[in-house]
């Protein structure tokens, strides 16, 4: 390493180090110990511009161990990226650029949100995915218009947590070759030595799942390193993953001890540190004008590939007009023309399961937007997720569009963060619902980083029947509810499965999930699209203008709630039936239409749901009741279920008049 690497490199390590102690909180031992690694990666293979973060054919750099962010930011900052130095002296403060974890969306250069350790290393091999996808779709001989890379870095921790042996497992069988790995190995966690919890062979882990395996003995050695990189990139059949063996806390006097992780080092050891490393200054945030200069020289030189892939691209549109308008439709067409499709609305009169009409809605949606791609946990036929003739997505076919997830719920849902934050994607995935359970940390980071992804969750209640307890989902619901962001839909027929779809290709930036029913539901006569875009309606009004009961239901509960109406109509009662097919958008509408459609005069309410009751009260008040789960389920036919738990004409009728 040259005098001026060296310089760069440690001017990573002091900024960090400094933002750090300023702070008073943060994690200087990745940062410290991974400068060399990440200063070589993006200053001499990494294909990016400053000036253009959002350039298509960029390759994607993830920093899955997001509490190193120190590092993340520092590079932003000396390679020009926007940060100013005085967000890097905010680091972790209220409302500054540089938050604890890295925010997508937040900080131009972030390209996901990660901290949640593994979850940055998952949705890196759905970043993967989508490169070999469109670039199946889109590159022609002599102009490969999407070629590039995805880096994600990682260590020990990451590779404990169990979602990345799914997401490395997927990618392994995908012989994604531009996914690489760079692996911080440190053998450091907070507890002390990784020995105590971690001692598999790394190595021959990822050789057995298919992936090419590369040793750095020296986390210092950039030239070792920098072979290391090109090696990977040139393995074409296979991903790659490079171990590179690092000091944690490299420089400091706390070097390669488990206090040096996660809390700041101590003015006094970073006055060593700063000696240690031959550093011109003790003055905090101070970086050479030479370093400064070696870093302008490096961004100058950046620009020229995506120069040179604007004129290749400019070439492209005009040799091959027909790509042209395809691109612009992956990458700018909106979803809203829907809206006045007929044949999207039109639908068979007669009972169908919301599961069956959803998978004809994705055969219609196919049709109409080429650039969704969606798929499974091993549960299409299931799901009914499966797009007729249009191939699945393999190492032999990245053009398919179906995907096989595999028996991997957590990546699954990382790898479609992934997919989306590369772009040019509409991407969906499924499971059963009470299987959301395995979801929800990667729904999670999809709300964070405001992502259109859409989640089908079929046998959506103890419709379910004889798969018992274990398959029913209960209180999913609420949860999902309770994620700020998401959409929860339980469609009741045709018209409210078509808006859910509707309304999650139109996201303006949260994830929508649509759980749907194993058994027949009947297609009701009053659904109305205008009315179940608002998340709730009014479905069957009271004769008189001011009711005496509203009973209000979700998904398969909305046909029962309307037959208690018209046998509460015998007994002398006035009953409207509200149908909420998505309590969140609900909750976004202007206080007038929810006034109209459950009008706070009439505290006489119900509201019948075939799972838990959990924030039901919202809307049912100390005055009304809920028919709903107050258990798990049982193992029988959904019929007697349903018969056995309460979900019956009779049960609601009953719960009206205990109120009355």
């Amino acid at each position: 390493m040259n005098k001026t690497d060296t310089r760069s490199v440690n001017a990573i390590r002091v900024l960090s180090a400094d933002m750090i102690q300023k702070a008073k909180s943060g994690h200087p031992g990745l940062p410290l110990g991974s400068a060399a690694m990440a200063y070589e990666l993006w200053a001499r293979h990494m294909s990016h511009n400053p000036k253009d973060p959002k350039w298509i054919n960029r390759d994607r750099f993830i920093l899955s161990g997001g509490h190193g962010s120190a590092l993340l930011y520092s590079l932003l900052y000396l390679f020009d990226y926007g940060l100013q130095l005085e967000d890097i002296k905010n680091f972790r403060q209220l409302d500054s650029l540089t938050p604890g974890h890295p925010e997508y969306g937040h900080t131009v250069g972030v390209e996901a949100t990660t901290g949640p350790l593994g979850a940055g290393m998952a949705m890196a091999v759905g970043m993967a995915m989508a490169e070999a996808h469109l670039a199946a779709e889109f590159n022609k001989d002599g102009y490969n218009v999407i070629d590039h890379y995805t880096f994600v870095l990682g260590g020990d921790g990451c590779l404990e947590e169990g979602i990345n042996y799914e997401a490395f497992s997927t990618a392994g069988t995908l012989g994604l070759s531009k996914l690489i790995v760079l692996y911080d190995s440190n053998k450091i966690s907070i507890e002390g030595n990784t020995d105590i919890a971690f001692t598999e062979n790394v190595t021959e882990r990822m050789k057995a799942m298919g992936f090419q395996t590369l040793d750095v003995a020296d986390g210092n050695d950039l030239e070792a390193i920098g072979r290391a990189i090109e090696e990977a990139k040139a393995e074409k059949t296979k991903p790659s993953f490079i171990t590179v063996h690092t000091t944690i806390g490299y420089g400091s006097p706390k070097a390669g001890t488990a206090s040096v992780h996660g809390e700041p080092l101590g003015e006094e050891n970073i006055a060593i540190m700063k000696k240690n490393l031959e550093w011109d200054s003790e003055e905090p945030f101070f970086v050479p004008e030479d370093v400064y200069e070696n870093y302008k020289n490096i961004v100058a030189g950046l620009a020229k590939p995506e120069e040179e892939w604007k004129v290749l691209f400019k070439e492209y549109c005009e040799k091959f007009p027909e790509m042209k308008a395809k691109w612009d439709a992956y990458f700018s067409e909106d979803a809203t023309k829907l809206w006045e499709d007929e044949d999207y609305w039109r639908f068979e009169d007669k009972p169908q399961a919301t599961r069956n009409v959803s998978g004809d809605i994705i055969n219609k949606l196919k049709d109409r937007f080429e650039n969704i791609i969606g798929g499974s946990a091993d549960l299409a036929p299931s799901n009914k997720t499966n797009m007729k003739d249009a191939g699945d997505f393999s190492r032999d076919n990245y053009s398919g569009r179906n995907l096989h997830f595999g028996i991997r719920e957590l990546a699954m849902t990382a790898e479609t963060n992934g997919m989306l934050l590369h772009g040019g994607l509409r991407v969906y995935c499924a499971t059963f619902f009470v299987f959301s359970d395995y979801m929800k940390p990667m729904i999670r980071l999809a709300s964070l980083m405001k992502l259109p992804a859409i989640y089908v969750l079929t046998h959506d209640s103890i419709g379910v029947g004889e798969d018992g307890p274990t398959h029913e989902p209960i209180e999913q619901a609420a949860q999902l509810r309770a994620t700020p962001m998401v959409h929860l839909w339980r469609p009741a027929d045709y018209t409210e499965t078509a808006t859910a779809w509707y309304s999650a290709l139109n996201s303006d930036g949260h994830p929508t999930a649509i759980a749907l029913t194993r058994q027949n539901l009947p297609q009701l006569k009053n659904a109305c699209k205008e009315g179940a875009l608002k998340g709730g309606y009014v479905i069957e009004d009271s004769e008189k203008e001011t009711p005496d009961v509203i009973l209000i239901a979700t998904g398969s509960e909305v046909s029962l709630a309307i037959d208690a109406r018209a046998e509460l109509k015998k007994e002398g009662v006035d009953a409207r039936v509200v149908s909420m097919p998505c309590v969140d958008v609900f909750e976004e509408q202007s206080e007038e239409y929810k006034e109209s459609v459950l009008p706070k005069s009439v505290r006489k309410r119900v509201a019948v749901e075939a799972l838990s009751d959990f924030g039901w009260g919202k809307y049912t008040g100390l005055d009304g009741a809920v028919v709903s789960m107050h258990g798990f389920g049982a193992s029988a036919p959904a019929d007697k279920l349903f018969k056995k738990f309460g979900f019956t004409v009779e049960n609601v009728v009953n719960a009206v008049k205990s109120i009355m």
